[in-house]
């Protein structure tokens, strides 16, 4: 394991001071006036709508809900607090040999946002989407109460329908998950695929029933039929030496200049956080004379992100553009998932009328039959996430009209678009593709009085203050 990436683990939090501060947390919503607006106050965060926040919230300190309660090598679970990030999660569970099934690839996402806002990775071909390993969880109700949900108890209307809910039916205080066993490395094999065999080779490589099939499977497409499928094995065999990526080198590159390579597992784990897949670029982070004054410990998502963050503020890259007359740029930041046999059809056409490259791949899958009604992905349908993340020249008089490109094209191929990031759908549209019915039944029986956001609104802004 490198020196850099070495894990450091967090001393457990007992029960009792898990009790502690959940009674804490709840005196203090319970005293936010009705109708006064409120939020979690978290240190990160990993959304990109970047509208502006207004005075009026009060924001609920969560610092003392940030950890893990519990490792159970036994029935390889884990009790964890609802604003622990997977940083802190995975440190925890590797010290015992294990891993969540699914670690969504940023290290300061946290475990209830990946329930309640969806998350994925290279597992989730075989083990779904993070709340799919969810077993129980203790939530904070819009009314200030505390339920537990299961798939089957008196709760598990809000079980099913908290992923994708984005905060709005209420926060995860307390959860119990699965957890899967490692081995100390993960051997990789980086596969070029022709484009006319991109979303076959997917399917093969995802068949459940094969002998011996792979742990890990995404893929980079670097240029329009240019692109690779990168397929990982847990190993005890570290090969020539394991590689390390959170120095002078850049783990997106070794996909295009490697055919096999070996990661201890927590650095495959985060293998794509020190340079935030590839966009530490725009910040000249890859740089190499930039890369060697940059820190190490400043080579994180989180970090490029508040610069972002800061950047949308004060405006300074639309001055930029303004005093060297160059177009503004329209930040396209979207997750999709698109059928794996009409993932051509949308590449093609994204490659034609978006054009941003690298772009990341990574299948997926439902882990079992049971559905998820706010984010109505099909039992037995293998998808493919595509994932790209940067700004194009924006269309004079059309602001936002790459995004809508994303959101037409994925919804004339029958996949779906993650809410991280900005939404243009009306609110009819919106609703067809969310389950407006199903929301709107647990937003009644959950929310009555309205105490937290509608899920529309939050996600797309309109009507904010």
């Amino acid at each position: 394991m490198s020196e850099a990436g070495a894990p450091v683990s967090v001393p457990p939090v007992s029960p009792a001071a898990h009790a502690a501060a959940v009674a804490d947390l709840v005196g203090k919503y319970r005293a936010v006036p009705p109708g006064a607006r409120v939020r979690l106050g978290k240190k990160s965060s990993n959304l990109f709508r970047f509208g502006g926040r207004p005075d009026d919230v009060t924001r609920l300190d969560t610092a003392a809900l940030t950890g893990v309660i519990g490792v159970d090598t036994a029935t390889r679970t884990a009790e964890v607090q609802g604003m622990t990030t997977y940083e802190d999660l995975v440190a925890a569970t590797l010290a015992h040999g294990l891993m969540p099934l699914v670690v969504p690839q940023l290290k300061t996402i946290t475990l209830g946002g990946a329930v309640t806002g969806l998350g994925i990775e290279s597992t989730s071909f075989r083990h779904g989407l993070p709340h799919e390993s969810v077993l129980e969880m203790d939530v904070l109700t819009p009314g200030g109460e505390i339920v537990t949900a299961t798939p089957d108890g008196e709760h598990a209307d809000l079980f099913h329908g908290f992923p994708n809910s984005y905060g709005t039916l209420g926060y995860a205080l307390r959860l119990k998950i699965e957890l899967q066993p490692v081995a100390p490395y993960v051997r990789l094999e980086h596969r070029r695929v022709a484009s006319s065999e991109l979303a076959s080779t997917i399917t093969q490589l995802c068949d459940l029933d094969a002998v011996d099939g792979p742990d890990f499977v995404d893929g980079t497409v670097f240029t329009p039929g240019e692109q690779y499928l990168t397929v990982g094995t847990f190993t005890d065999d570290p090969g020539p030496g394991p590689s390390d990526y959170t120095g002078q080198e850049i783990f997106y590159r070794s996909v295009r200049e490697r055919t096999v390579d070996h990661l201890t597992v927590h650095d495959y784990i985060w293998r794509w956080d020190t340079d935030w897949f590839w966009c530490s670029r725009a910040l000249g982070v890859q740089n190499p004379a930039v890369r060697r004054l940059w820190p190490r410990r400043y080579r994180r998502s989180d970090v490029y992100r508040r610069l972002v963050a800061l950047d949308r503020r004060i405006g300074l890259s639309s001055r930029i553009h303004r005093l060297t007359r160059t177009p503004q740029e329209e930040p396209v930041i979207q997750d999709v998932e698109i059928p794996v046999d009409r993932l051509a059809e949308f590449l093609e056409a994204f490659h034609t009328d978006i054009g941003i490259t690298p772009v990341w791949l990574c299948p997926l899958r439902l882990r079992g039959q049971q559905r998820w009604p706010l984010y109505p992905m099909e039992p037995n349908e293998l998808y493919v996430n595509v994932g790209f993340w940067s700004a194009v020249p924006e269309v004079p008089g059309r602001p936002d009209a790459h995004n809508r490109r994303v959101e037409e094209l994925v919804a004339d191929l029958g996949g779906h678009k993650s809410l991280y990031s900005t939404v243009h759908y009306d609110e009819g549209e919106f609703w067809k593709h969310y389950n407006g019915p199903a929301y709107r039944a647990l937003k009644e029986r959950y929310d009555p009085h309205g105490r937290l956001p509608d899920l529309f609104f939050k996600v797309t802004g309109a009507g904010r203050a």
